[in-house]
């Protein structure tokens, strides 16, 4: 028995069954006698309906003699509840109903004891019991109900959609899990593909305005659409989508639109209609006037489509009041597929009728300018306005002045005849404009109001002198002689002429001291009659200059020059004005040494005080207080590498220093090859498996490039070395009948078991 299991740990003993195992005329599993004591897989229907427990196969081990002394134990998936085993004679019974789509393979594990000691008789065999499927799972669509679309007017054969289901049986075993599509609702509209569930149209010329929804019913049904096949079934809701094959027409071809003549430009009078049994983009339309108007337009309202009438230029019943046109209508958007033979545009006549509304007076101008002169006296006329009522009836029509308008209350209007007078005098020079509002207001209805604005210009008259036209700052130097100009002046005057200004100058021609030259510019030159002049007889002389202006009447005005006396150098420029200062030797004066001190005292100023804040000035300490005391912290951005960091720190240094392997691999890491190929010496004949079991995990264990986790090493040697050769009954023969196991009593007490086994076994064994 111990050599039995370590040969089955070796090679894998137990044998993998696939396919299906033979059966009995019962339908049980055939045993079958190897050198193992059991097969490894058994194969049991689903659903049994039966009211016993249903068998699944038999446990036998060549080690049950049929004295009563093995006992047959069942561990693994379901042992004990699903799976139940005879102790004695081995036999394994389902339970209960099994359902392969909840689990369809079942791992347990079988144990042959002896009954007086509970010892082990054979190793543990692991083996599978597997469900097969019959057809007890209908096909399921996904959905109850799905939805799809297909344009109206599609051709035959047009795809709609696919409608899948799914069958939880078997798809590799037999037909209960093959499908086959059918309509059950929905023809002769649509068809359905019976293999992949692509449903198509079947009719053609399908028109939305005719019919938009239909309903199809569609079934699946398994075994490949035989008799006893369960099914199952959807609905699927398709919509036709609209495509353009419908052009707009009006209902009405004739439309009839009553406007007030008060209705503003730009207004809209009225709307029409046209009806496109198409849906969205498919039934815009866009609405015109056919060869246009002159006072009416036509535009589209985007979110009704209806056409809007709108005006153009104001309406006047008394001028005329009927009016008729032509009002086209088309889509905007044409599918090129339905445009032959159809004309996508209607047209309908449309007529306007103008009705009278009391109208407000209606001014002869707008707006109205009139000119007055300045200095018109209180009660001047300044114009008129004049006002009419529109109407037939010609109602009388009173005026007013908004007053809002003219705050001053410089002017009055009769409220019979519109005559504008002055009620103040004007001044051109204080506004040349005066900007009013005047109403006009029906007598017999006050709320028809009519305003108008009046632009006043108030014209020059010439009423004010002329001036200097700036102060001047003159002088004469002492050392001056006669005839040497010493300044040009001119003139301003608030009046303008319509010829312009002319300006004369004059002064008094008995003046000592000073003449004038006019320039004929409307500029003149003040020169100077003598040499000679003197600060300390006379440091500033008044000169009275008469200038005239051109104009009627004529204004004249008398301003005064004034000049000092100077001092100036010998190239004329002015160096002191001033009588009690004269000049020092050395060419500095008093004014200029009291400049430079003070300049002197401000930069002692500026350094005193640039000293002090100096000194006041603290150094703030390092440390304020002692609580600001910072230690030197030093950041080391080095991550190490977890669990998995191994080779930065060893943990098996601590417990053994001195077993540690300088060139070991690092274990966070991939080496480049993690099983390097070794070369093994060939095993020798007659070689122990123990020893090369051991050989083998010796090496594993000193192999420091070993992977860290536990891993599983497969040794399919067989002791091909050995003189029994192969032990495994994978190419043994049909029958053990033709072998000799004579021999295995030669391989010493090791296989004495073995040997008893085998050699003294009964030619009629138990198959």
């Amino acid at each position: 028995s111990e050599v039995i299991q370590d040969i089955s740990q070796l090679i894998g003993y137990h044998e993998n069954q696939s396919g299906s195992a033979p059966l009995d005329s019962d339908g049980r599993i055939l045993q079958r006698s190897k050198r193992g004591w059991m097969w490894n897989q058994f194969f049991l229907l689903e659903e049994y309906t039966g009211n016993d427990h249903q068998y699944v196969g038999k446990l036998h081990s060549n080690m049950d003699k049929g004295d009563g002394n093995v006992r047959y134990v069942l561990t693994g998936d379901g042992a004990g509840t699903l799976f139940l085993i005879d102790e004695k004679s081995g036999d394994i019974h389902a339970t209960k109903r099994l359902d392969r789509e909840e689990k369809a393979m079942y791992t347990l594990v079988a144990k042959v004891l002896d009954r007086t000691t509970n010892a082990e008789l054979e190793p543990d065999t692991e083996f599978n019991i597997k469900i097969h499927d019959i057809n007890d799972n209908a096909p399921k669509f996904e959905k109850e109900i799905y939805f799809a679309s297909v344009p109206e007017m599609s051709e035959v054969g047009t795809s709609v959609a696919t409608i899948t289901a799914t069958d939880a049986d078997d798809q590799t075993y037999g037909n209960s899990a093959k499908l086959v599509y059918s309509i059950l609702q929905g023809q002769p509209y649509f068809s359905v593909d019976s293999e992949n569930g692509t449903i198509k149209t079947a009719l053609p010329g399908m028109d939305r305005e005719v019919k938009e929804n239909y309903q199809v019913v569609i079934q699946a049904k398994d075994m490949a659409g035989q008799m006893g096949g369960l099914s199952g079934t959807t609905t699927v809701s398709i919509t036709l989508s609209d495509v353009n094959d419908s052009p707009p027409r009006f209902a009405n071809h004739s439309f009839r639109v009553t406007a007030v003549e008060s209705t503003e430009i730009g207004g809209a009078i009225g709307r029409i209609k046209a009806d496109d049994p198409d849906v969205g983009r498919n039934a815009e339309m866009e609405y015109s006037i056919v060869g246009g108007h002159d006072i009416f337009n036509i535009i589209t309202d985007q979110t009704t489509q209806e056409g809007v009438i709108i005006i153009k230029k104001a309406l006047d019943y008394e001028n005329k009041r009927d009016y008729e046109f032509r009002v086209e209508v088309k889509n905007t958007y044409l599918d090129a597929r339905f445009i032959h033979g159809l004309q996508f545009k209607d047209y309908a006549t449309v007529k306007v009728t103008v009705e009278d509304v009391d109208e407000p007076p209606v001014f002869t101008r707008n707006p109205y300018i009139i000119e007055v002169h300045e200095d018109t006296a209180a009660g001047s006329f300044v114009g008129v306005v004049s006002a009419r009522d529109p109407d037939a009836d010609n109602k009388p029509v009173k005026y007013s002045i908004d007053r809002h308008t003219d705050l001053e209350r410089l002017f009055n209007i009769d409220s019979v005849n519109g005559t504008i007078t002055t009620l103040k005098a004007l001044d051109r020079e204080m506004s040349k404009w005066h900007n009013i509002s005047v109403v006009a207001t029906e007598i017999n209805n006050p709320r028809q109001t009519t305003r108008v604005p009046v632009f006043i210009k108030v014209l020059d008259v010439n009423d004010n002198a002329p001036e200097f036209a700036m102060s001047y700052d003159t002088f004469v130097c002492e050392n001056v002689k006669a005839g040497q100009l010493i300044q040009t002046i001119s003139a301003v005057d608030t009046d303008e002429p319509l010829v312009g200004h002319k300006f004369v100058f004059s002064i008094s021609p008995t003046n000592p001291n000073f003449t004038i030259v006019d320039r004929e510019d409307n500029t003149a030159n003040i020169l100077t009659k003598r040499g000679g002049f003197s600060r300390r007889e006379m440091s500033m002389y008044f000169l009275p200059v008469v200038i005239s202006d051109n104009d009627y009447p004529i204004q004249s005005s008398t301003s005064t020059l004034i000049v000092r006396v100077c001092a100036c150098d010998s190239r004329g420029n002015m160096q002191t004005c001033n009588p009690e200062v004269l000049p020092f030797s050395d060419g500095l004066t008093t004014g200029a040494l009291v400049a430079i001190l003070l300049c002197v005292i401000i930069l002692l100023m500026i350094v005193v005080l640039f000293a002090a804040l100096r000194r006041q000035r603290k150094k703030e300490p390092l440390i304020i207080s002692k609580e600001d005391v910072r230690d030197n912290v030093v950041s080391y951005n080095d991550e190490g590498g977890g669990e998995e960091d191994t080779q930065a720190f060893d943990i098996g240094t601590l417990r053994n220093p001195e077993v540690m392997d300088a060139n070991k691999l690092r274990r966070d890491i991939i080496p480049e090859m993690l099983f390097p190929f070794r070369r093994t010496s060939p095993i020798k004949d007659n070689t122990d498996v123990r020893d090369f079991i051991n050989g083998r995990l010796q090496e594993n264990d000193s192999d420091p490039t070993a992977p860290p986790y536990d891993s599983l090493a497969t040794y399919a040697y067989e002791g091909s070395g050995s003189l029994a050769e192969s032990l495994s009954s994978l190419e043994s023969a049909a029958t053990e009948g033709d072998h000799d196991y004579d021999y295995l009593s030669n391989w010493g007490p090791q296989f004495k078991k073995l040997a008893e086994m085998y050699i003294g076994k009964s030619p009629d064994r138990e198959t």
